[in-house]
């Protein structure tokens, strides 16, 4: 069993970037996610990276959308309004097709809001991140080593179909400590033909651009572009699903929230109430699948929230609204106790009786 080590969430960011070959980060401190900052800055110029504190979180996202044009891994993070800021360099590089991860360690909002984690940026992420018909790949972690984890993964991804993966995980998740196995199997980045790495005279110049003059164009390359969504929503989707095939009543969850339905799930079965739990591990693709088998027998699912009720409907459309869905939440920063949780299967245990 490979070694273990106690690490902070955003540290856990850092390091799993780092082994996945990422040398580029540019970012602006902001919490709950300063630690990835504080982080890349001690290491990257020990191992020949570059580290680079951003005047602004515009400044960043368009030095990310420079390096990536090289094909090199480069990521940045920041938290719920710093995203906001990049939303603008998040569509040009889905425009011109880049390669990018991106991590958001949410806090509440709207405004600056409060420091606390909230999970309330889960329609800017899962519906674009900015202007435009565009996708981003959204993952969601609910643990530490999920924390690194997936941020190799959503590099290999990114790499893999020329689009940004976002990390989106809130501020517990950052700040908590847990042990981390760091022992990764990392797959190569595939050739980059298409990178503005110099012509050397042996080939046609490369252009990275999301500027098309001819609507016709444009239109033709979004339709492309979303035959790639297809098929990412088609064989990407990842989720757990824990005590599904003979629940009467669903809970659906991701990040700490999952965390705190499990222990009301267990309590809730220790009780005699037939109640399972699926947790999208991908926000974007969402995990239609176990939804819509759980429906054909489940009686009803509680959507588990840090947000006032987003992912929510993403439940009801993947379970196509044929039982009832209700939403089980906190918000400005708080999060639901198990109590709570378990209040919520009860009440709704009492309804399908």
């Amino acid at each position: 069993m490979a070694d273990k080590v106690l690490m902070k969430g955003n540290e856990a960011i850092a390091e799993a970037a780092i082994i996945a070959g990422c040398r580029h980060y540019f970012g602006y401190p902001i919490t709950p996610q300063t630690e990835v900052a504080a982080y890349m800055a001690k290491k990257m110029p020990k191992i020949g990276g570059c580290f680079l504190q951003a005047e602004s979180e515009i400044a960043a996202i368009n030095m990310v959308y420079g390096v990536s044009s090289t094909g090199k891994r480069v990521m940045t993070s920041s938290s719920s309004p710093g995203i906001s800021l990049k939303s603008e360099g998040l569509s040009y590089l889905a425009g011109a097709d880049l390669p990018a991860l991106v991590v958001n360690v949410q806090r509440g909002g709207p405004g600056l809001g409060g420091i606390q984690p909230s999970q309330s940026d889960y329609f800017q992420a899962t519906r674009g991140g900015g202007h435009g018909d565009f996708h981003m790949i959204v993952l969601a972690p609910a643990s530490v080593q999920e924390m690194a984890e997936l941020t190799v993964k959503g590099f290999e991804l990114a790499d893999t179909y020329r689009m940004t993966s976002m990390i989106l995980a809130d501020g517990t998740m950052g700040q908590m400590m847990e042990p981390v196995s760091l022992d990764f199997d990392i797959k190569e980045a595939p050739e980059k033909p298409w990178a503005t790495t110099g012509t050397k005279m042996q080939r046609e110049h490369n252009i990275v651009n999301s500027l098309y003059l001819s609507p016709e164009k444009l239109e033709e390359t979004n339709f492309e572009r979303y035959e790639k969504y297809k098929y990412i929503e088609e064989n990407e989707a990842m989720y757990e699903e824990y005590m599904v095939e003979d629940a009467d009543i669903v809970v659906a969850a991701f990040g700490i929230a999952a965390r705190v339905s499990k222990n009301a799930v267990n309590e809730a079965r220790s009780r005699g109430i037939k109640v399972g739990l699926i947790r999208p591990i991908t926000l974007w693709p969402f995990p239609t699948l176990p939804f819509k088998k759980a429906a054909e027998h489940a009686k009803q699912f509680i959507s588990v929230e840090l947000s006032m009720g987003q992912m929510i409907e993403d439940v009801k459309l993947a379970t196509d609204c044929k039982v009832p869905v209700t939403l089980c939440n906190r918000v400005g920063g708080m999060i639901p106790s198990p109590e709570q949780v378990l209040e919520a299967i009860m009440e709704a245990d009492g309804g399908v009786k």
